[in-house]
């Protein structure tokens, strides 16, 4: 589904500012994998979905999704395969549009706002309803208004409304209360086992890195450390996560934001 093979890429090269954000990543993602990626910050998470995305282009290696070479493909064109959260909240909406054309944007990839009927309405309607965040009877309301936990769920249903290849979520979470947080996420599992999604979830949460998902990744100075799934991950617990890490970079874990989640 998703290959990258041998990733580089370096900000700033040939300056004082040189950072080696990727350092030599392969990665290989099967359809429908749902998996946890784990590591402190300036690990690279971020930058390897960008990798994904087309945000920049890479140094070297090559990105391959669904077979097809996208390495030298524009953001907009891989953006119409590829599903994708931010931790902001205000990211991945138009706050001045209403729910409703939000979703009709979303459903018609920018051309059916005009041509959308009563049917096509009250379908997204009733699909907002599965969400279970009271939308439905507020699709006029600008998104705006919205608070941070409602704006995530309708994010995400925007971002799966066409199928995406592949989804990625990028600590979608992180900027909510506890209870919002876990609400989005047993939505979050809910929408992509109903659907066989392929995803990548960045995450903070070491202890859900491990319960979500069949598949765990840790990521440190731009590298991928570690890399499990299967009888061997479900017997993991968050310590041996720590000591893997400690194995694989020499050093302790020192982020105190994934320790105390």
């Amino acid at each position: 589904m998703l290959k990258l093979n041998h990733v580089k890429k370096t900000f700033h090269p040939g300056t004082s500012d040189a950072r080696v954000a990727l350092d030599d990543v392969t990665l290989h993602v099967r359809k429908g994998d749902f998996i946890s990626i784990i590591g402190a910050n300036g690990a690279g998470k971020s930058t390897l979905f960008n990798a994904v995305c087309g945000s920049f282009f890479v140094d070297e290696g090559s990105v391959l999704l669904d077979g097809q070479d996208v390495t030298m493909a524009p953001e907009h064109r891989r953006a119409k395969v590829i599903g994708r959260l931010f931790q902001d909240p205000m990211r991945g909406s138009a706050p001045a549009m209403s729910i409703e054309e939000n979703l009709v944007l979303a459903a018609g990839q920018g051309g059916w706002l005009s041509t959308a009927g009563k049917r096509e309405k009250q379908a997204l309607r009733e699909r907002l309803a599965l969400l279970d965040m009271g939308l439905e009877d507020r699709m006029k309301q600008p998104v705006g208004l919205l608070s941070g936990g409602q704006r995530q769920a309708l994010t995400l249903m925007m971002a799966t409304l066409s199928m995406p290849k592949i989804l990625l979520l990028d600590e979608h979470t992180a900027a909510l209360d506890p209870g919002t947080a876990e609400k989005v996420l047993e939505l979050t599992t809910r929408i992509v086992a109903e659907n066989k999604l392929t995803c990548l979830m960045i995450t903070h949460n070491m202890q859900s890195a491990l319960d979500l998902g069949n598949r765990t990744i840790m990521m440190d100075r731009g590298r991928i450390v570690f890399d499990t799934e299967g009888e061997a991950r479900a017997k993991l617990t968050v310590e041996d996560l720590l000591e893997k890490f400690r194995e694989a970079s020499g050093r302790k874990l020192d982020n105190d934001r994934m320790l105390l989640a």
